[in-house]
Formats: structure tokens, C-alpha cells, sequence
């Protein structure tokens, strides 16, 4: 009987976990022979304040995602732009003597 653990830091809806449950025990019935019924899948919530990589908490990365990494650059008014044309091929350009008038056709 295949007995899988999963960790994952809290936060997720619901929905997010039932989906991660199923998804895992599609993969575990993909991967071995064995039948539906005796797939075991755990899922255990960890409090984001409880789970630490490289000294930093996933509730600390969370707040830096969030915050601004420094101060504020200071904004300047800028004129609208409008957006730019689609570029289509462009038509040769006129000799200077022909730019003038010309005759309907």
C-alpha cells in the first residue's frame, strides 16, 4: 500500500488542497501497480510562521513580496503617449517633382 506524505506551507484554499490530493493520487496510480483503494495520501498543513528556508520564514517571504524593497522612486509627469500604429509596408516615396499637385485619375 503506497503511503504518501505531503508538506505544504498553509494558505491554500480548499479546493487547492482537494485538488493537490487527487493529483497526487492520480500520479501514484500512473506510477505503480497498485489499486485506488489502497493509496494513502497525507496532507500536512504547516503554519507559515513554523517553516523556514535559508533562516527566513515563508511568512517573512510573504511580507517581502508585498513591501516595497526600497524607497520610492520619484515620478516625473509624463506626456500620453498614444500607441503605436501596426506597421505596414511602406509605399515608395514620391520623386520631389511629383510631390506637388497631380491629376485626378
Amino acid at each position: 500500500m503506497p503511503h504518501i506524505a505531503v508538506t505544504i506551507g498553509a494558505g491554500r484554499s480548499p479546493r487547492q488542497l482537494r485538488t493537490l490530493l487527487h493529483e497526487v493520487h492520480a500520479a501514484v496510480l500512473r506510477s505503480v501497480d497498485t489499486r485506488p483503494e489502497h493509496v494513502r495520501v497525507v496532507l500536512h498543513e504547516v503554519p507559515r510562521t513554523h517553516w523556514s528556508t535559508a533562516d527566513t520564514t515563508l511568512a517573512e517571504l510573504d511580507q517581502e513580496t508585498v513591501r516595497p524593497t526600497g524607497p520610492a522612486e520619484p515620478t516625473t509627469p509624463t506626456t500620453p503617449t498614444t500607441p503605436a500604429e501596426p506597421t505596414t509596408p511602406a509605399e515608395p516615396a514620391e520623386p520631389a517633382e511629383a510631390a506637388g499637385e497631380r491629376e485626378p485619375s
